[in-house]
């Protein structure tokens, strides 16, 4: 698991520290990545316990070192799936579940990828480069209104109808192909003191349109809160509000839409306890050492 060149984990103690963790219980990583959370899991458990970890990119599953028997398995699928998974390896309930929310510095790194505006390539920014649409497919085929609405709902861009027109006139010259071909399109609506900042909610929301981000955490959170064990523990690390606003009205209503479902008496149907009310940030230090880090926020709750 080299965490090290592919990825260093965020809030690392804090978070396994939140799963309260059972020597001999059964947990869930479902973002494996590169390695570093899982590996401080397995550092809890004893024989009897269990590991599961998730990651959908082929890159991931060469951070695996080690052997670890029965301990570890390691699942090569998205996480909406994790109730479908835990089925078919027999696990009814869990005892906790960590998601490390954020994309992986490996895939903002990797120049082949799309990922970043750093560098000119392929508008790809599948996490699972086997299937699914293209970042290039959405901007070459969508028409105005969706291009409109995914840079408003994923990316919080007031001018994302007037981003949204031109990209739809640009195109129209030829198709836009590549990280390059985008930013030449986009540049002029970005002013110099935001233009890092803007570029890259513009590529934030592509990634969460492409990879479905936002269904895919909604089916996920969703099932966890069925899987874990009365007593059990959600330990999830989100970047950005969207995420964060999901997280936070599961473990407060138990539904990531907030809405507040009362049984006849009135009492509200809850299923988790925050443990956390107020979400834990990085320290200074870890943010200063790694700047992924500053927009992190983790949140903890815990299954009545």
């Amino acid at each position: 698991m080299q965490e090290q060149t592919y990825h260093i984990p965020v809030l690392l103690k804090e978070s396994v520290d939140g799963l309260d963790i059972k020597p001999d219980g059964v947990y869930v990583d479902v973002t494996f990545g590169g390695g570093g959370h899982s590996r401080e899991i397995l550092q809890r458990l004893n024989e009897q316990g269990r590991l599961f970890s998730f990651d959908q990119d082929e890159d991931a599953e060469q951070n695996i070192e080690g052997e670890h028997g029965n301990s570890f398995t390691f699942v090569r699928s998205n996480f909406r799936y994790l109730k479908n998974w835990m089925r078919y390896y027999g696990i009814e309930q869990i005892d906790g579940l960590l998601a490390d929310l954020g994309v992986s510095s490996h895939h903002f790194d990797d120049e082949t990828r799309g990922f970043s505006f750093r560098f000119d390539a392929p508008l790809d920014m599948r996490m699972n480069k086997r299937a699914g649409i293209t970042a290039a497919d959405v901007v070459n085929t969508y028409d105005e209104r969706q291009l409109a609405d995914v840079f408003y709902l994923y990316g919080e861009l007031k001018n994302s109808r007037q981003i949204a027109s031109t990209i739809i006139k640009a195109r129209t010259a030829g198709k836009i192909t590549t990280t390059q071909d985008l930013l030449e399109v986009v540049q002029p609506f970005f002013k110099r003191e935001r233009e890092k900042k803007d570029m890259a909610k513009l590529f934030q929301a592509l990634r969460i349109e492409v990879n479905h981000e936002m269904e895919a955490l909604r089916e996920m959170l969703t099932a966890a809160t069925e899987l874990l064990k009365p007593g059990g523990r959600l330990s999830v690390i989100t970047y950005h509000s969207l995420e964060d606003r999901m997280v936070k009205n599961i473990i407060k209503t138990g539904n990531v839409e907030g809405r507040r479902e009362t049984d006849f008496f009135g009492r509200m149907n809850a299923p988790l306890n925050a443990v956390n009310n107020k979400p834990i940030l990085p320290d200074a230090a870890e943010q200063e050492r790694n700047p992924r880090s500053r927009s992190a926020k983790l949140r903890i709750g815990e299954k009545k």
